[in-house]
């Protein structure tokens, strides 16, 4: 269930190049951070001579996984990350992302500038593309689940899609926010 093989080959090319930001989210098996595990956690680190994109898989979402990733990032961007996201992390793993980094919660740029509902929803009032129009966080889950019970490779690469797509769009919607990056 691990995506050792691409994670490693991330990390060492992520070592060579220090990155400020990290756009951040993550999937879960649910909404209770008590009950419910974290499926995937997608970073996409930007600095001032390039992006690198990293994603957790499995048995690879760890504390030190993530920190590692994170290493020299000044601030972490998410949207409702310090409602879900951060806490979850938190709550699972035992590791504080908002004690150890800046955080820029994208939910209330968006609400400033009067643009509400999830994710999605800012999306599609900002004009921000989206290929996996159909997959949604429940969907998401059920990927999860196909991919774990029946081995399915397809629901696992949907799934990896939709979260990069995410995490990817984060930075696009901080763009249009136009609010500035640390480097």
């Amino acid at each position: 269930m691990t995506n050792t093989g691409y994670w490693q080959k991330s990390w060492e090319s992520h070592q060579l190049q220090p990155y400020s930001e990290a756009y951040l989210d993550i999937e879960t098996t649910g909404l209770s951070p008590k009950y419910c595990d974290i499926t995937v956690v997608g970073i996409h680190l930007v600095g001032k001579y390039g992006t690198r994109f990293i994603q957790l898989v499995g048995e690879d979402v760890t504390a030190e996984n993530i920190l590692q990733a994170l290493e020299a990032v000044s601030t972490i961007y998410t949207y409702n990350g310090s409602g879900f996201d951060l806490p979850f992390i938190n709550t699972r793993l035992g590791v504080n992302l908002a004690e150890l980094f800046n955080h820029c919660d994208l939910m209330y740029h968006c609400w400033k500038s009067n643009l509400y509902g999830g994710f999605k929803a800012v999306e599609r009032q900002l004009g921000i593309e989206r290929r996996l129009k159909e997959v949604n966080g429940y969907e998401a889950v059920q990927l999860w689940w196909r991919y774990v019970n029946d081995y399915d490779q397809d629901a696992l690469s949907t799934l990896l899609e939709y979260n990069k797509e995410d995490v990817v769009n984060l930075k696009y919607l901080k763009e249009r926010l136009g609010i500035n990056s640390d480097f």
